[in-house]
Parts: C-alpha cells; structure tokens; sequence
C-alpha cells in the first residue's frame, strides 16, 4: 500500500507547470475518483438506510413512512403489525447503540457531519480522521433507521469529504488541495444522494461561509466530482428527480404577497428550530452522565413524540410529497413541523448521528404547505394550488438555517424537477437570508473568507502580486554605497556619520558586488588590530539578495523574510549590478495597508492588521 501510495504521489506531483494539459488531467482524473467514491458511499449509505428501515422499523414496529418516488424499497413490506410501544422503544435503542459506536471510537462524528466537514475546512487544514466517515455512517444508518430524526447530507458529507482529504494527504499534496479536495468530497457525496448534481457543487462552495459568499476555488472541482457522483449512485438507484412535483406555474405577480407571508413564517419558524436544536444541545452537554448513554435519552424523547405522532420520525418525505400534490391536512402539516423541530433536536442534540437539511426540506415544506393551504382556503382564485407553498416553503426554510440561498434554490428545483417557481424562491430565500443573519444550523460557518483561518494571509499576497517594485519607486530610498578596498578603519569613521544600516559595495566601476548591514560587522568593531587590515569586501556578503521595478511586491516580500531583512536593493531589470536604491519592508506593508484600505475598506483593514503583524513578527531564518 506504501508503495502504491508513493507512485501515485510521483504520479500526481502537480508542482510544475500549474497550467499545463498533463496537470490538467490529473486534477480531472483525481475529481473524478472523488465522485466515483462519493458515489459508491451514497448507494452503500442509501442501501445501509433501506435495510435498516426494512428490518427495524417495519419488522420491528410495523410502521412504514410514505415513500417518495425517488426511492423505492428494495424488499417488499413485512407484514408485522403497527405497535406504537415498540415505535417508542425503538429510538431509544438505536440512540444507545449509535452512541456507544460513536464515543468509543470517533467521538468528532457525533451531532450533524456537515458542520465538521466545514470545521475541518476552515481549521483543521483539511484533516479529517480515516475513520470518522465509516463511524458516522454506521451511527447514522442505526439512528436513522430506528426512528432517530435526521437526513442523509450529514454522514454522506462525512464520506465524501474524508476520502477527498484521505487520497490528499496520501499524495502529499498541499494544504489548499486537500481543502479543495475535501469540499469536492463533501459537494459529491450531498448532490448525489439527494440527485442534485448542481445544487451539491454550488452547495460545497456555499456552505461554507454565512454571508453569501462562495469559495470559488471549490465549484469547479465539486461540480466535476458531484456530477460523476450522481451518475455512479443513479446508475444503481434509478434517474429522476427525489420528489414528483405538479407543473407549478407562477403567472400572478400579486401571489408575491402570499409569499412574502410565507418568508416571515419561516424565518421565524427557523429561529425557533436553531434555538430549540442548540438549546437541547447545551442542556445534554450539562447532564451529569457519560456521553455513551446520552442520544439514549434523546431517543427516548424522539419516541414518545413519536407515539402521538409516527410522521416525524426517521427521514419524514412522505409529507412533503404528500403535501407537493396538495392532500395534507392542515393540522397535519403544522403537526410535522412542530414534531420535526422537536425530535431532530432530541435526536441529534443528545449527540445522536445525522444530517440536518432533511428535516429541515419537511419542516419547511409543511410550514409552506400550512400557509398555502390558509390562503388557498380564503383566497383561492389568488393561491391556487397549496402544493406551490410545499416547494417554496423547503427552499426559503433551509435558506433561513444556513445561509446559502443559491444553492437550496437549486437543490429544492433538482430534487422537485420543477424549476417554474424560480422567481417566488428567489424573492422567499433572499428575504430568509437578510432576516436570519443571527443564527445558523451550522455553528462552523465563518461570515467570509476574510474570516476564515485557512485564508489567513492570502488577502495580503493577491493585493501585493499586483503591484510592482515600481510603483514605489518614489518610496526607495538613496543610500550611500562603499568602495571595495576602503579600509575597516576609515568605515568606522564613516558609520559615525550616518543612519545608514545597510551598506552596499562596490568596485571601482561603481558596479554592486556586495552588501553588508552593521550586525555584520559587530564582531571586529573592538578589534583595533584588524582596522588597517581589513577591508569592506572582506565582510561584505557577494550573494546578494536584490529586486528590480518589473518585480511584484509579493516576491518582495518573500525575500524580506527570507534572512528578516529590513531593507533590500533594488538594481536595473536588464543589469544587477546597477544600484538604483534600497527598498524598506514597512514601506511596502504600508503601501499594502492603503491599498486595502482604498480597495475593501474597514473589514479588511482589521485582516490587514492581522496580516500584517504576522509578516512583521516572522523570526529570521
């Protein structure tokens, strides 16, 4: 394995010409084998999650949730009657095994995985454990599949993202590579099992930070693992959308109204989601037991809610299909999204394992359902199919949690093929998004990328690679240079007289052939026997580290660190002999501070600081 690993690296080893159509290839080749992985992980995760609800829910407990026609069963019902003490049970026991699983051997699986994807992103370098995407699909499969509440995307993003950092840190590649590699991952394994191939690459680039901004350097990499993960996972589980929705069609601009109820309905349905899920969270963590025994207790909860109300255990679509083609009662609906909230909270609060946008795709879409049936009821030649609420509702609910608008856009229109009510999801997430700016599902999230620890310091190299030595030509300073044979004694007297610090040599052609700064003369300054001997060129240093005015500023910088030096020389672009001046390293971080400060303002001026410190603080080498 050693070996193979090995060659691979060499094969991979992208160093060179970053360009050029052979790296190209490999970098096409290396997404691929992302989504061909993540793709196998959402059909075993997706056959694991069948099998379970076959043999424990139905066989088990005789209840059999509405099925949705995106996934059909691989075996045929039991015929175990409905038993509502064994429903109850059943959590409670899936909680006990799951956890033990869990906190025995990968604590970090446990909650929902999509949040430790994005921690392992931002703060971890990438790194995820090797074993934590096989713990959290075996946890989530025996959660899930004896009633916990939860969804799929977390432990499929778990898989994903793993193998993407996996197969990084087996061929040495970079920190930013294996970061890029494990949100492909994350993006692949999500837009597969939720057949929405778009949705999981901008989703992978989205979720990432709170204030709608992307990771650019995620979506193409994503986008091209997510699409081979969607085809390997439908090529076992069949093509086609996960929901079967009506021909919606939005022709009625006075229907925006209905709508703009709706966003406010799920903005605050929303916060009482993210405050119900974290307050439970935070009361699990104070309980005075071991954290084995604890999604017990959540399990326990989830099944006596699930006694009166079977609909909000497990993965609960059927409501919302049921809901698309508009044949769910009323109190119902609002019965679902309250019970959701509840035991998605009880189940993965306790630290039980599983994702969250599934039960947020039912909560959102029965709050949608709810209000569209009202207004269907009272005002039906303006609202008239309540199913059209059903599907908006999923979008701007999710929207709401976790600030990523574009991509659930995308997701709910990929996984209803319905894509004609664009134009009210648009107007419901926007407004979610702008109303929910103070809380997320997500705790993981950074506002942007200036936030963000794995882009600490990149903000300083892209505004400093534009710049040219030249542009602060007017900044260099003119420095008083030393002949090659003026005796150590009569520098002594020279040094007298100036501020000067660094000195450069040069011969008699008044050509550079050396420099030296006054640290590097300390050693003789008391050795009045050698002032007659010695002379400057025997001190000063011939390998001259030197910039010219085509040079970038960035450049520059690296070679400031390269010794800690504070000035450098800055010689003719067709002569490196020819001294036109000294450069000072606090006069290009100056530069670099207003252009910040001319180009992003006061944010990135608090990241400049920062930056700037950390160049300045850098211990010589």
């Amino acid at each position: 394995m050693t070996a193979f690993s090995e060659g691979l690296r060499r094969f991979f080893n992208l160093r060179g010409r970053p360009h050029s159509l052979q790296a190209t290839f490999r970098w096409l080749f290396l997404f691929m084998l992302i989504g061909f992985i993540a793709g196998l992980g959402a059909i075993l995760f997706q056959t694991l999650c069948e099998l379970g609800m076959h043999y424990f829910l139905d066989g088990m407990a005789g209840y059999r949730p509405t099925s949705v026609p995106g996934e059909k069963a691989i075996l045929p019902h039991t015929d175990t009657q409905f038993n509502r003490w064994i429903l109850l049970a059943l959590p409670a026991i899936g909680g006990l095994v799951s956890g033990f699983i869990v906190y025995t051997w990968a604590p970090e699986a446990e909650g929902h995985g999509t949040d430790g994807a994005i921690d392992a992103y931002h703060n971890k370098g990438g790194i995820i454990r090797g074993r934590v995407p096989i713990i959290k699909t075996i946890a989530s499969t025996i959660t899930l599949t004896t009633g916990g509440s939860g969804g799929r995307e977390g432990p499929i993003a778990q898989i994903g993202a793993g193998f993407g950092s996996f197969l990084a840190t087996r061929l040495k590649l970079s920190e930013r590579e294996r970061r890029i590699m494990l949100a492909a991952g994350m993006g692949a394994g999500v837009g597969a099992i939720f057949r929405a191939p778009l949705a999981g690459a901008l989703f992978a680039s989205e979720v990432l930070y709170s204030d709608a901004d992307f990771e650019s350097d995620v979506l193409i990499p994503a986008g091209i693992a997510s699409v081979v993960a969607y085809c390997v996972y439908c090529l076992v589980y069949g093509w086609g959308s996960l929901f079967q929705a009506p021909d919606f069609r939005f022709d009625n601009p006075l229907e925006l109204g209905p709508y703009l109820v709706l966003a406010l309905v799920l903005v605050g349905g929303g916060f009482l989601y993210v405050k119900c899920f974290y307050g439970v969270r935070d009361l699990f963590k104070i309980i005075p037991i071991k954290n084995h025994y604890k999604p017990a207790i959540g399990g326990l909860l989830t099944g006596v809610v699930g006694f009166y109300l079977p609909e909000s255990l497990a993965f609960g679509y059927g409501i919302v299909q049921t809901g698309l083609v508009g044949n769910a009662p009323l109190l119902l609906l609002l019965g679902v999204a309250a019970g959701k909230i509840v035991t998605t909270s009880f189940t993965i609060g306790s630290g039980g394992s599983g994702g969250v946008f599934g039960p947020s795709v039912v909560i959102g879409g029965a709050l949608g359902g709810a209000v569209g049936t009202l207004f269907h009821d009272f005002f039906p030649n303006l609202v008239t199919h309540p199913g059209a609420f059903v599907l908006v509702g999923m979008a701007g609910f999710f929207t709401a949690v976790s600030s990523t608008p574009v991509s659930t856009i995308i997701f709910v229109s990929e996984m209803t093929n319905s894509y004609h009510l664009l134009l009210p999801s648009l107007m419901v997430c926007f407004l979610c998004h702008m109303l929910s700016k103070n809380f997320s599902i997500y705790e993981e999230q950074v506002p942007d990328k200036f936030s963000s620890p794995a882009h600490a310091g990149e903000l300083f190299v892209d505004v400093l690679q534009q710049y040219k030595v030249r542009d602060l030509l007017d900044q260099m300073r003119s420095v008083r240079t030393v002949p090659e044979d003026m005796a150590f004694k009569r520098f002594k007297e020279l040094i007298s007289t100036t501020e000067q610090h660094y000195f450069p040599v040069v011969d008699e052609s008044s050509r550079l052939t050396g420099i030296f700064s006054l640290n590097d003369v300390r050693c003789i300054l008391f050795e009045p026997q050698l002032e007659e001997l010695v002379r400057v060129k025997d001190i000063a240093n011939p390998d001259i580290i030197a910039t010219t005015p085509l040079e970038d500023l960035n450049t520059v910088l690296k070679k400031f660190t390269i010794k800690n030096i504070d000035r450098i020389p800055v010689v003719q672009d067709n002569d490196s002999s020819k001294l036109l001046g000294m450069l000072g390293r606090r006069e290009v971080i100056a530069f670099y501070n207003k252009k910040v400060a001319e180009h992003w303002g006061d944010k990135a001026m608090e990241v400049a600081d920062n930056d700037t410190c950390a160049i300045e603080s850098l211990p010589p080498h």
